[in-house]
């Protein structure tokens, strides 16, 4: 099984990547990093912090990159899917990011949502 992890240029995309290294060394498996923004964020090699990894990008033709992570984890058979969410208001904490809300209603491995830390 394998790991997959919605990848951004955020801090909350750098706590969900922390995250899916972590998941991913707990249950001994392989990580996917899904670049949702289309360009490779990370150096390209067969592991990272000494867990196998491959990296994976939208189709640039597709305007749905969300639906491309969707499709990717079903591809890869995932057993977790990791991303990373905002920290928000009380009122906001009520509505999500649209990519995190479909990805938490469509995925159908269980989602680890993570926060980037507060400084």
């Amino acid at each position: 099984m394998t790991v997959i992890v919605a990848r951004t240029s955020t801090p909350e995309g750098e706590a969900a990547l922390a995250a899916a290294l972590e998941e991913a060394r707990r249950r001994q498996e392989d990580l996917v990093v899904f670049n949702l923004e289309g360009t490779q964020l990370d150096p390209e090699g067969s592991e990272l912090q000494g867990v196998p990894v491959t990296y994976r990008m939208p189709d640039a033709r597709d305007r749905d990159a969300v639906g491309d992570f969707l499709d990717a984890a079903e591809e890869v058979g995932a057993s977790a899917v990791v991303i990373g969410v905002r920290h928000r208001s009380k009122v906001g904490k009520f509505l999500l990011g649209s990519a995190a809300q479909q990805i938490l209603l469509e995925a159908n491995a269980p989602v680890i949502a993570v926060k980037s830390r507060r400084f």
